[in-house]
């Protein structure tokens, strides 16, 4: 997480604009209201949290966590949540399954935490995207993919 450490003030920057665009795509294709929970994995500055109902974001990265004003926000690994089984009405990671230490780890959490509406925005040109697809299919039922211009955005649910 150095990495972003580094990076983190200018963030926006650079990735807020493409963010608005995967989160557009996702509010448009999932049901959420006022009392909808809703888990960022990932959530970095909380570009990705702007929903209108409850939110907790979780990263590993401090210094984006500095940068993140739009929902509670916890430092914390996508491996290890904590919370309890069926804590939230929806799970999203959007463009960060890849950074994950533990893929595999990652998603078994994801699918603990959440009750039935998952979404995972994964970046297609990630070396590991062939693998986290397949993970994603393994332990979801994937109700739809949208192509966005850098990213699959898988629409899931639990099998």
């Amino acid at each position: 997480m150095e990495y972003y450490d580094l990076i983190a003030k200018g963030y926006d920057e650079l990735h807020k604009e493409e963010q608005l665009n995967k989160l557009d795509i996702i509010k448009n294709h999932i049901n959420i209201n006022k009392n909808t929970r809703i888990l960022d994995v990932g959530c970095g500055t909380g570009v990705s949290s702007y929903f209108d109902c409850f939110v907790v974001g979780i990263d590993l990265s401090i210094g984006l966590l500095k940068q993140n004003r739009n929902s509670k926000k916890l430092l914390g690994a996508a491996e290890t949540l904590p919370f309890k089984d069926d804590s939230f009405d929806c799970v999203v990671s959007v463009t960060s399954i890849h950074n994950f230490e533990d893929i595999q780890k990652s998603i078994k959490e994801m699918k603990r935490v959440g009750k039935n509406k998952f979404v995972f925005s994964v970046l297609k040109r990630a070396d590991k995207f062939n693998f986290i697809e397949e993970l994603i299919t393994k332990n979801f039922k994937i109700g739809n993919v949208i192509e966005e211009n850098k990213d699959a955005i898988f629409f899931c649910q639990k099998p």
